[in-house]
């Protein structure tokens, strides 16, 4: 009998557990719940960037966090399974919700509720009595034709020896308000959900499909990463070269990427871009032409920003532009003494294996700019170098080679020119990139230079070298002269012009002197000699600044260090002209000309020795390949949302704006015989001034009670 027993209440709780669920799942505090969930993650999804690279956010957030949003999926939130599993419990919440309500709602839309009592009216808070000189009938015929003739809907009830009961409604399209908006939050889920990632991810559960994870050629990825033609719904990137075509789209997948064969090809044409005066691109379209794959037929098509091409059920979107693999040539210039130069030519997105001595590295081909707009209204701007009899020796070698310092001086926008970008990867894996312009540049003092930018992370702005432009608008003038200070000989043969030209014919004991102090300053700017035991730099500014602090008093050094500034400045002259003469070229004279290269060279000499890299990579030419960046979407539930839009809006609309009344009028003979006494009821969802208005207006239309008779 326990067995039965206990049977027979498993019997019992079923239906009572799903009755539970049930309610539960269509109850209103479920689904707000839900929305407020999905209204966070939306936040979530809208301030931190969707679809970006690990290291993206391991450079923004840090490792830990980065782990944090790739286990949440917070940098995919809406593909994510949690948030594609509350829209399907949002869906199951609202479809439940309609369901239960929406045939209580239709049958209280048939019912007017005639068969109230006379007792239950006068206990209604919008009430009125009067008493009326026409029979029962007549009255209600009458009343019921006002109110049929003013929109109401009216239903007359005769009741046997009693009397007349006139029912009426109005505004009942306020509760299909109620089923509009909630329909329109089940549409626009389903929209969201046909839109999204799930169609593809079932394919991936389902159907055989599996994320892709390797490289190589797109042509040569296994059928089992890619997807049909007739997928249902997908949304994928696809870049097209001028002068390509290419009809395969990527879908970018959390742990990878799927193929979407598309029905038709694209081949790009013709890139157009147009910019601002600041470089912002402020225009960017492609002319290109649709081939179709079953019939070979071709259509041409022109794609802008929001202005999207459509061809067989698919959204052709301009996203963005990128390097189609143009061809650059690249000139390695020394930076270290043991480098030599060399030329190399290769192709944006490819890489090239150099030699520095023992060491091999390789040079990535990352981008490059062609149009590069920058603000020259500071004279400082890209940081033009000083003067070297003004060099502060404590100062700092980075404060020369860090970017441009701000000003709120008005900004002045020139394009400086084509620049190349690239990244030189050593053994271990680890890479710095560069920028290099390809052009000198005027920074505002009338010595041209080169801008030779380096960073260690993406994150960082660009550090500049600036290397002055010889008369030749080249680095040569640059090399020669660091490649002569390197030359022992040179310097020596430097010193002697220089005591020549600066030592007193009268006081020739000073001549030997000079020349030690020449000498020493010579080598510890070039790197040939230490500064001081622990010294940490090669030689430039830092040197001569290593060894004022080691052998010269604090007190002393201001005077000696102007004193040993001047020495060095006129022997690194001498070494200037004797590199000019080397190559066959005329001596430079002492002008100001002369003398702004001078400084400039020498400053670019000393910041050179913290350059990182052996070479500087110059472009000499290049071929520019513009590509189109295109997103491809086929969206089924694009309607639908439209849709369910739409019936939110007429949802919303009729909630709040329209108001569901109704009303009763009981006619019964008076207690004479001779008229009829009438009492009427009004009720509304929502009482307003303006009910109350209309009510007024009932009485005295339909019992000729002004606002002195009401009770």
């Amino acid at each position: 009998m326990s067995a039965v027993s206990t049977h027979g209440l498993r019997v019992r709780r079923g239906p009572h557990a799903v009755r539970a669920a049930v309610e539960l799942l269509s109850s209103m505090r479920f689904a707000i719940a839900l929305l407020t969930v999905i209204c966070i993650a939306s936040i979530i999804g809208t301030v931190l960037k969707q679809h970006e690279p690990i290291n993206n956010y391991i450079n923004q957030f840090g490792p830990f966090w980065a782990e944090v949003f790739r286990a949440a999926r917070l940098d995919s939130i809406y593909s994510a399974w949690w948030f594609l599993l509350i829209l399907t419990f949002l869906v199951v919440s609202t479809s439940l919700c309609i369901a239960r309500n929406t045939p209580r709602i239709f049958t209280d839309l048939k019912n007017f509720k005639e068969s109230i009592r006379v007792q239950s009216l006068r206990a209604f808070g919008q009430r009125a009595e009067t008493a009326l000189d026409e029979t029962p009938d007549a009255a209600a015929n009458r009343i019921g034709q006002l109110l049929a003739g003013g929109g109401w809907k009216v239903k007359l009830q005769h009741r046997d020896g009693d009397g007349w009961m006139v029912a009426a409604r109005a505004g009942g399209a306020h509760k299909l308000g109620y089923i509009a908006a909630h329909s329109a939050i089940v549409l626009v889920c389903l929209g969201g959900l046909l839109d999204g990632d799930l169609v593809v991810r079932a394919q991936t559960w389902f159907n055989g499909k599996s994320v892709y994870t390797g490289g190589g050629l797109i042509a040569d990825v296994a059928p089992q990463h890619r997807l049909s033609p007739s997928n249902p719904t997908f949304r994928g990137n696809i870049l097209v070269p001028e002068g390509g075509q290419s009809s395969v789209a990527i879908l970018n997948q959390a742990d990878g990427v799927l193929l979407q064969d598309l029905p038709f090809s694209i081949e790009l044409k013709k890139f157009i871009v147009d910019y601002y005066s600041t470089g912002m691109p402020k225009l960017f379209a492609s002319e290109v032409v649709l081939h179709d794959r079953a019939t070979g037929e071709q259509v041409p098509a022109r794609i802008e920003v929001n202005h999207p091409a459509s061809y067989k059920g698919i959204e052709i979107y301009q996203s963005s532009f990128d390097d189609g693999g143009s061809t650059v040539k690249l000139k390695a210039v020394p930076m270290a003494a043991a480098a030599k130069p060399f030329e190399v030519e290769g192709i944006i997105g490819n890489s090239s294996e150099i030699t520095n001595g023992s060491d091999r590295l390789t040079l990535e081909y990352t981008a490059l700019r062609v149009i590069n707009v920058e603000n020259f209204g500071d004279a400082g701007a890209m940081g033009s170098g000083a003067d070297v009899r003004k060099v502060d020796l404590r100062n700092d070698i980075e404060s020369r080679l860090g970017a441009a310092n701000k000003t709120n001086k008005p900004k002045v926008l020139r394009n400086i020119g084509p620049s190349i970008g690239y990244k030189l990867r050593d053994a271990a894996g680890q890479a710095r990139e560069y920028q290099n312009y390809m052009v000198p540049v005027d920074t505002g003092d009338g010595q041209p230079v080169f801008l030779l930018g380096m960073r260690e992370r993406p994150e960082e702005p660009f550090r500049y070298l600036r290397v002055p432009a010889d008369e030749q608008g080249s680095m040569d003038g640059f090399v020669r002269m660091r490649a002569a200070l390197a030359d022992a000989d040179t310097r020596t043969r430097a010193i002697e012009r220089y005591i020549a030209r600066a030592a007193d014919p009268k006081r020739p004991e000073l001549a030997g002197q000079l020349r030690i102090s020449a000498g020493r300053a010579l080598a510890l700017f070039a790197g040939a000699e230490r500064a001081k035991a622990d010294a940490v730099s090669g030689g430039g500014w830092q040197a001569i600044a290593e060894f004022m602090e080691a052998n010269v008093p604090e007190a002393e050094r201001e005077r000696a260090g102007a004193v040993l500034v001047r020495i060095l400045n006129d022997a690194l002259f001498e070494v200037l002209n004797l590199s000019r003469e080397k190559a066959g070229l005329a001596a430079l004279s002492a002008d100001e000309k002369s003398q702004a290269f001078l400084t400039q060279a020498v400053l670019a000499i000393s910041d050179a020795y913290f350059y990182p890299a052996p070479v500087a990579m110059m472009m000499t030419d290049f071929k520019q390949v513009q590509a189109s960046v295109f997103q491809v979407a086929r969206a089924p539930g694009k309607n639908v949302v439209y849709l369910g839009c739409l019936l939110l809006i007429v949802g919303i609309f009729a909630m709040l704006y329209v108001r569901e009344r109704r009303l009763w009028v009981w006619l019964a003979k008076d207690a004479g015989g001779r008229g009829t006494a009438a009492t009427m009821a009004y009720s509304v969802n929502r009482k307003t001034i303006d009910s109350d208005r209309e009510f007024e207006r009932l009485k005295d239309r339909l019992l000729a009670i002004g606002k002195s008779g009401s009770s």
